[in-house]
């Protein structure tokens, strides 16, 4: 069992401490383990695998420094960002793991709307095709989890175009409802990504 809870449209940083603060709970036993979602503000974070700034190519987007694995990615609204904040046990002390769990939970989500969503070798995401659709990046704190998975939903596409994605051509990326070829809100997806994420993760968050 774990707590859904929903941010709704919220500042990255306010995201960010609330992600800390549920994961020193968690280091310490306290709390249940949480599922996040929200929408920001548009910002560019940079992960650790991002040795300079190079792959940003705008200055008109607030840009973020954080300790989750990856490189820069954009986030802004129309796009939903699922932070698990996980105390992994046992076998679950396995990152590899636990990225291939979030991926299989997507790959769910897109099924759930008639999307064929699959891995990529090489790339950590989901992709439809050779179009990536949703981004993976965490970190983890002594074996507690914290960041996570940004899907595309209904968000404009050419708001990427102020990055190199991961280190990709801004026209890899795609959203749901360009898939679909229909309109689709980010409220439709909340559910779906909350139950299979869970799923995927052996937890059944509970709002």
């Amino acid at each position: 069992m774990g707590t859904l809870i929903d941010l709704g449209l919220c500042d990255f940083h306010e995201a960010w401490e609330r992600q800390l603060r549920l994961v020193a709970q968690r280091q310490v036993g306290e709390g249940e383990d949480t599922l996040l979602l929200v929408e920001h503000p548009e910002v560019i974070t940079l992960g650790r695998r991002a040795s300079s700034r190079s792959n940003v190519l705008s200055d008109g987007i607030p840009v973020i420094e954080i300790e989750r694995g990856g490189d820069v990615t954009w986030h802004g609204p129309g796009q939903l960002v699922g932070y698990p904040i996980l105390r992994l046990d046992g076998e679950e002390r396995d990152l590899h793991r636990f990225l291939r769990a979030i991926e299989e939970g997507l790959i769910a989500v897109c099924a759930a709307l008639g999307l064929e969503g699959g891995r990529k070798a090489g790339w950590t995401g989901v992709w439809l095709g050779e179009r990536k659709i949703a981004s993976i990046g965490i970190a983890v704190r002594r074996w507690v989890t914290l960041h996570g998975c940004a899907l595309n939903v209904c968000n404009d596409l050419a708001r990427f175009r102020a990055i190199h994605p991961c280190g990709l051509d801004a026209g890899v990326m795609t959203s749901l409802a360009e898939a679909l070829g229909r309109p689709i809100t980010v409220d439709e997806v909340k559910p779906l990504v909350a139950d299979h994420l869970g799923r995927a993760l052996g937890r059944a968050f509970v709002g």
